[in-house]
């Protein structure tokens, strides 16, 4: 079904809330770059739901219809483009479906995919998230007149990245694979860049370098987990 309610009239965007109506799935595992879309939408008008993984999302979709979808690239469970491909040919088809990545080489894969759109992390602009959605709405599902949208720089709450912090910690205290190290590098290094952490973006960043050489990794592993785990103790984002 349309994720809308039952026998209510069809919401119409308005300048102030140009995304009015639409529900937006947003298949995210980071909750702080989750909560920045949250923000977002709030800004703007959309309802949002969240799944955290493929499987969430498919369960998601079994019920529910949502008029856009933004799908994160790197997931625990497998790759974004994955997702993307089998719903750019079901039907009815979801009318706006959004790759979200902070590595630019992934867009050309979620276009190949048949994603419509691109969505480059971080994200903290409003308009920006504004603009790319309503320029691939049908013109009856936008505003008459945008007009000139004020922009806004979203902060997500500091706690949604100590959050992705335990996240990681409970990854890592499982079995480890190779697949699993390297979704954790991924995941932190992705998040690190969103909340502009340079200290343990850069210590990740020198993990997996060590990592691609076949380098010993001992003293870069011990770094990154001391530095996730001082952000829990402080109780504090960065």
């Amino acid at each position: 079904m349309d994720d809308s309610e039952p026998f209510a009239s069809p919401a119409l965007p308005t300048k102030i809330r140009p995304l009015l109506g639409q529900t937006i799935l947003v298949v995210e595992d980071s909750r702080y770059a989750c909560d920045a879309i949250r923000l977002m939408c709030l800004h703007s008008g959309a309802r949002i739901r969240r799944a955290d993984c493929l499987k969430s999302a498919r369960r998601h979709l079994q019920i529910y219809r949502p008029s856009v979808l933004i799908v994160d690239m790197g997931l625990p469970d497998g790759s974004g483009a994955d997702l993307i491909a089998e719903l750019t040919h079901a039907v009815p088809r979801i009318g706006v479906i959004l790759e979200l990545s902070g590595d630019d080489n992934a867009q050309s894969l979620a276009l190949s995919a048949g994603a419509d759109g691109f969505l480059a992390k971080p994200l903290k602009s409003v308009a920006y998230f504004q603009k790319t959605i309503l320029e691939l709405l049908p013109e009856d599902r936008r505003p008459s007149d945008l007009g000139t949208v004020k922009d806004e720089i979203i902060h997500p709450d500091p706690l949604a990245y100590q959050d992705d912090m335990a996240h990681i910690v409970d990854v890592l205290t499982g079995p480890t694979d190779q697949r699993t190290l390297n979704y954790a590098t991924q995941f932190l290094q992705s998040v690190a860049r969103d909340a502009n952490d340079t200290t343990l973006a850069g210590a990740v960043h020198e993990l997996t370098r060590s990592q691609s050489k076949g380098a010993p990794m001992t003293a870069q592993t011990a770094r990154v987990a001391g530095l996730v785990q001082d952000r829990l103790e402080r109780q504090e984002a960065i």
